[in-house]
C-alpha cells in the first residue's frame, strides 16, 4: 500500500474518531449542561498543553529533517570523491588508469543498483560494496609513481579514496531511524493528550466546530506521518536518493 495512501486513512480516520467521539457525547451529555461553561483553568491548560505539543512537533521535524539533509550530503561527498578519483588518475599510465575507473565504476554501479535497495528494504550497507571500495584503494595505494608528475597525484587521489571511504561509512551509520522509541511514545501520547483536550473544551455538534476539531487532528496526524517518512533517511516517500552517483556517472543510468 501506498504511503501517501496509508496517510490519507490516518487523517480521515483521526477526523472520524474526533466527530463520532463529539456526537457521541453531545448526545449522552446532560439536558442542563452548558457548553459555554467552561472552567478557566482548563482553557489555560488546554492553550499550554497545544503550546508545548507544537514545540516539540516542530523540534522532532527538524531533527528528522536534518538527518535526512545529512543522508544526502553523505551520498554527495561519497559520489564526488569517487568522482575525482576517476578524474584525477588520468596522468597514470593507461593499463593503471582504466583499471582503477573501471573499479570505480563498479562500485558505483553496485551502490546504484543492489546497494541501494538493500539500504530502503534491510537498513544497512551491502558486504560487496565493502569489497569493491577496498579493491578501488588497493589500486590506488598499491601503484608506485614513475614520474614527479605521477607523485603529485598520488596523495591527493589517496586523499579522495579516504574521503569516500569516510562518506561510506557516514551514510552506513545513517540508514536506521533517527528517532529514539522514546521520542515516538512522547509524541503518540502528547498527540493524544492534545486532542482530548479539545473534548474538555465541551465542543458543540455545529458544522463549524465539528470541521475544525477534524481538521485539527488532521494536521497532527499528518505531521507525525511526516516525522515517521524523514525518520528513514533513504526509504519510504521523501528519502535521500542516488542521483549524485548518476549526475557524475552518467554512463552508469545505462
Amino acid at each position: 500500500m501506498s504511503e501517501w495512501l496509508v496517510l490519507a486513512f490516518a487523517m480521515l480516520a483521526a477526523c472520524a474518531v474526533v466527530v463520532v467521539i463529539t456526537l457521541v457525547r453531545h448526545r449522552r451529555a446532560p439536558e442542563d449542561e452548558d457548553p459555554s461553561d467552561t472552567p478557566d483553568v482548563i482553557e489555560y491548560m488546554t492553550m499550554w498543553i497545544g503550546v508545548v505539543y507544537a514545540i516539540v512537533l516542530g523540534l522532532a521535524i527538524a531533527g528528522v529533517w536534518e538527518a535526512r539533509s545529512a543522508a544526502q550530503d553523505h551520498v554527495q561527498a561519497e559520489a564526488q570523491a569517487l568522482h575525482e578519483i576517476s578524474e584525477r588518475v588520468r596522468v597514470y599510465p593507461p593499463d593503471v588508469r582504466d583499471r582503477i575507473r573501471a573499479d570505480v565504476n563498479a562500485y558505483v554501479g553496485h551502490v546504484v543498483t543492489t546497494e541501494w535497495k538493500t539500504m530502503s528494504d534491510h537498513g544497512h550497507v551491502t558486504a560487496r560494496g565493502t569489497a569493491l571500495l577496498k579493491r578501488v584503494r588497493e589500486d590506488v595505494t598499491d601503484y608506485e609513481p614513475k614520474t614527479d608528475f605521477q607523485a603529485q597525484a598520488y596523495q591527493p587521489l589517496v586523499d579522495q579514496v579516504a574521503a569516500a571511504d569516510q562518506a561510506r561509512n557516514a551514510r552506513a551509520d545513517s540508514t536506521g531511524s533517527t528517532m529514539p522509541g522514546v521520542v515516538w511514545f512522547g509524541l503518540l501520547t502528547g498527540a493524544v493528550i492534545t486532542i482530548c483536550m479539545v473534548f474538555a473544551l465541551q465542543i458543540r455538534r455545529t458544522a463549524r466546530e465539528l470541521v475544525l476539531a477534524g481538521l485539527f487532528s488532521a494536521l497532527i496526524a499528518f505531521l507525525l506521518f511526516l516525522i515517521w517518512d524523514f525518520d528513514a533517511p533513504y526509504s519510504r516517500g521523501i528519502a535521500a536518493s542516488a542521483e549524485p552517483f548518476l549526475n557524475l556517472f552518467p554512463s552508469i543510468r545505462g
